[in-house]
């Protein structure tokens, strides 16, 4: 009996245990949320510290709508409660996944969890301290004498936040593919055969992430492209081909040996 044979549950335990572990992330957001809440003001005005740097700090946000900073305030403890439940985020997902993983695999369970987590705040820390600044004065640059920039806080914080989301999250390419190439989903020199379908696929998702500039795009398809050859490496050091064909090798003259 195999490890994952080992391991089955009917799909009502499925159920039972993706329900528990959804209840577990709710409550980790939720703490997150109130512990956010509680430096509001704070959180957003380091978030508005690239603007306020390009600006030369001679900005004010606004607000148009009565509720509109309540409301901004409130999304932006939701989001940092995210940011702040992630360790027992992805904790949670790679464990409900562990089932169909191997005894040897769950081994890598724990390490996907940490580089998860740093990945992603290696891609949101890249986005807030080199993109942003070169993004805002892309933007800032069709003011003019009758034409100000008056940012509002909705605006900034939707916008700001899907740009950090987006690097965090992209910026897992090479622990995604490593676990694909681990599980047998995808190989090294498959990878490497469609290189340039993969650079692009990056440029035109940079294009849609990214402001309209070229610079910006270059910003997040250059580390792209390295992340990708980064998952090549990983693909082939931690991917199942070896081992698959060094068992085929080893088993292969004795069963033609039988059938002889």
């Amino acid at each position: 009996m195999t490890d994952r044979d080992q391991d089955k549950l009917p799909f009502t335990e499925h159920l039972s245990e993706l329900r528990d572990r959804l209840v577990r992330c709710f409550i980790a957001v939720g703490v997150g949320f109130v512990i956010a809440y509680c430096f509001k003001e704070k959180l957003f005005d380091i978030l508005n510290a690239p603007l306020v740097k390009v600006m030369g700090g001679e900005t004010k946000m606004i607000f148009t709508g009565l509720p509109e900073a309540f409301f901004t305030y409130m999304k932006l403890a939701f989001l940092v409660g995210i940011i702040l439940a992630t360790p027992v985020l992805f904790y949670e997902f790679w464990m409900f996944i562990s089932p169909g993983l191997y005894r040897k695999e769950k081994k890598l369970l724990i390490p996907a969890v940490l580089l998860s987590i740093v990945f992603f705040g290696i891609g949101s820390s890249f986005g807030y301290f080199i993109v942003f600044p070169y993004g805002f004065q892309f933007f800032l640059g069709f003011s003019s004498e009758t034409i100000q920039a008056m940012p509002s806080m909705k605006e900034y914080l939707n916008f700001s936040s899907k740009m950090l989301l987006a690097f965090g999250f992209v910026f897992e390419l090479p622990l995604v593919i490593t676990l694909m190439a681990r599980m047998g989903l995808v190989t090294g020199e498959f990878l490497k055969k469609n290189r340039k379908y993969a650079i692009l696929i990056i440029f035109i998702v940079a294009a849609i992430l990214t402001p309209p500039d070229v610079v910006s795009q270059l910003m997040m398809a250059v580390p792209l492209m390295f992340l990708y050859e980064l998952s090549i490496i990983g693909a082939r050091l931690f991917g199942k081909k070896n081992d698959g064909e060094s068992e085929q090798g080893k088993f292969e003259p004795e069963v033609e040996e039988v059938e002889d």
